[in-house]
């Protein structure tokens, strides 16, 4: 009689939220960014640079039975609904309740999620999902990079598991870590148990960087201590996420250890130590709008493009998108052969669409969420040089073989800067952003894209240099003026008198 295989629940439910945004994070939001069912995994996610193509490839090569159950994550904005929690958590809790018993759990999640009830969603969804399995399956979780680990979560998790590069392009090989880790606890090969180390910090390690700064270091650390000590299973160096008003906020380190042995929480709090004396690094020089449209305007195109990055309106640290103080920089500047995107703003493209193709129209643009994070709507008058249904293949680092869409997308053609006006809220991360569109970012003196660090991956090897501005908007590195209520207090950077609180929040 053939060996039982095992039976493994898996699945996907990802987002970080920004609690100071205006827009909620709900069922559509899921929709419009990546929303796959449990039978479509080994189609539609299998050859993708995804934690569920890890899953799937640990399946293969231990013999596992997948019960897939959803992959649903929503591009960062504020609180998720109750209904989305409902829709795609539940969806994952509802599948461990009928089809079980399992002998493993594997889930993706982000680390960094707030919703309407939940200010610890995902410490609240693995206690969910742990009362259902029971105590003795084995819990396998990664985590994004800039996750905001809590106490329950670690306590939940036989394993957890974080991203290890920014731009995260280590999405695949996490989940196979992962993995790796449960077919070892559930052959009984070792007894994995997380621990947490935490400091009164709102952010740390240069924003998680990974090609400079304190965070190159510590990872070196990191591959040390593992290589050394066969216990140490994982150890994951988390950012946090600072735009989160919860008590759980800021970085943190979880070592996964063989074991109940206090070298693993003495190894997590070293580290943590080093995360809190490298505080104050930053590695960015952020600019203004002005400075970095003068610096624009200043060089001798070379054939390769100046990359300005809008580091406060980046979508993916839920801003809005929609910030218009580095577009009007560049206008007026009279920057010629440039590139800016995306400027989300569906009543824009809407406009533009119905104008149709070569028209030449004058309408408001951006700035329509809150002005105040990164400038009123422009008045602009311009060509309409293309139209598209914003939909795009990326073929980039990061999301290799994932489909995006912009929903109906337009370009806006303003003196020598062509606009890139979308539906939907997504970061640029990919070239087939500007591609899909009609633009060639490879081609142009200059490419402004809304994005913190994810860009590079693509965006670097193409361009002369890369300059970061500060337009105000919501994801500005300045937290000072945000109006932080639940977090421990006091914390760093927020109040001068904040020390290296070691109480587990």
């Amino acid at each position: 009689m053939p060996p039982v295989s095992p039976r493994i629940l898996t699945g996907l439910f990802a987002h970080e939220t920004n609690t100071f945004s205006v827009q909620p994070a709900d069922v559509p939001a899921f929709r419009a960014m990546l929303y796959v069912d449990g039978p479509d995994f080994g189609v539609k996610l299998a050859h993708t640079n995804t934690e569920i193509a890890g899953f799937l490839q640990a399946a293969d090569a231990f013999g596992w039975t997948v019960v897939p159950t959803v992959a649903a994550f929503a591009n960062p904005c504020g609180k998720v609904t109750d209904a989305a929690w409902d829709a795609v958590g539940g969806q994952i809790l509802r599948a461990a309740r009928s089809e079980g018993p399992f002998d493993g759990v594997l889930v993706a999640l982000h680390g960094a999620m707030v919703t309407d009830t939940y200010d610890d969603a995902e410490g609240a969804f693995l206690e969910q999902l742990r009362a259902i399995v029971g105590p003795d399956v084995p819990v396998a979780v990664t985590l994004d990079l800039h996750a905001n680990v809590s106490p329950l979560m670690a306590a939940m998790a036989d394993i957890l598991v974080s991203y290890r590069t920014y731009p995260h392009i280590d999405m695949r090989e996490r989940g196979m870590q992962a993995g790796e880790l449960l077919h070892r606890a559930m052959a009984r090969q070792v007894r994995p148990k997380t621990v947490l180390a935490r400091r009164a910090m709102l952010q740390g390690v240069d924003g998680g960087r990974t090609d400079a700064g304190p965070m190159v270091e510590l990872l070196r650390r990191v591959d040390a201590i593992e290589a050394a000590d066969p216990g140490v299973l994982a150890i994951s160096i988390n950012a946090g996420f600072a735009m989160a008003d919860i008590d759980c906020v800021g970085p943190s380190v979880t070592v996964t250890g063989d074991g109940d042995d206090p070298r693993f929480q003495a190894i997590a709090e070293d580290l943590m130590d080093r995360v809190w004396e490298t505080r104050g690094v930053v590695t960015n020089t952020y600019l203004t709008p002005a400075e970095a449209a003068a610096v624009a305007r200043a060089r001798t195109p070379d054939g390769r493009p100046l990359v300005i990055a809008d580091y406060a309106d980046n979508p993916g640290a839920g801003a809005y998108g929609d910030a218009t103080n580095l577009l009007a920089a560049m206008l007026d500047a009279g920057l010629e052969n440039a590139a800016f995107g995306c400027v989300r703003d569906a009543e824009a493209a809407a406009a533009l669409h119905g104008a149709g193709l070569n028209a030449e129209v004058t309408l408001a643009v951006g700035g329509k969420v809150d002005p105040r994070f990164g400038g009123p709507p422009l008045m602009l008058t311009g060509t309409v040089v293309h139209l598209s249904d914003g939909r795009f293949v990326c073929d980039g680092p990061m999301w290799a073989g994932i489909a995006k869409s912009l929903g109906p997308s337009a370009v806006l053609r303003v003196g020598g800067i062509d606009i890139l006006v979308a539906t939907n809220l997504l970061q640029v991360i990919d070239l087939q952003t500007f591609i899909a569109n009609g633009i060639d970012p490879r081609a142009k003196d200059t490419v402004a894209l809304k994005s913190m660090q994810h860009f590079r991956a693509a965006f670097e090897p193409i361009a002369a240099r890369v300059i970061v501005a500060d337009s105000g908007a919501l994801a500005s590195p300045d937290h000072s003026g945000l109006p932080y209520t639940r977090v421990p207090r006091p914390i760093w950077p927020l109040d001068a008198g904040a020390g290296p609180r070691r109480d587990g929040r």
